[in-house]
């Protein structure tokens, strides 16, 4: 009998234990490396802000706390229920363009006043 049939006979709560750990931690190690791929591209750093974006999106391009984002702009976050910028637009009545450089002034206030390189 193999090893893995004789863990299963002998040991089987163990053997679902494991195998549940290990599928956990494949899961999360993708995800790990999935999104350290997506944020050290220098496509994904300190891009323009566009409607189709959240707050964090932009805060995480920008390098910037989404607190002070949040603060900036004067809104209502919350957690998750992300809101595009263009939905926050819409809520405030004010034209999207308008907004984009709103929060794109906010971005540069933010980034100029965080220390660091």
């Amino acid at each position: 009998m193999s090893v893995l049939g004789r863990l299963w006979r002998d040991h089987r709560i163990a053997l679902l234990a494991f195998l549940a750990a290990a599928a956990v931690t494949l899961f999360f190690a993708g995800r790990l490396a999935f999104f350290a791929l997506y944020w050290s591209d220098p496509a994904h750093r300190d891009q323009h802000p566009a409607g189709w974006m959240t707050v964090g999106y932009v805060a995480r391009s920008w390098h910037v706390p989404l607190d002070a984002m949040v603060d900036g702009l004067a809104i209502d976050h919350v957690p998750g229920k992300p809101r595009t910028l263009a939905e926050l637009a819409a809520d405030r009545g004010a034209p999207l363009p308008a907004f984009l450089d709103e929060v794109e002034a906010l971005l540069v206030t933010l980034k100029a006043a965080r220390p660091g390189p």
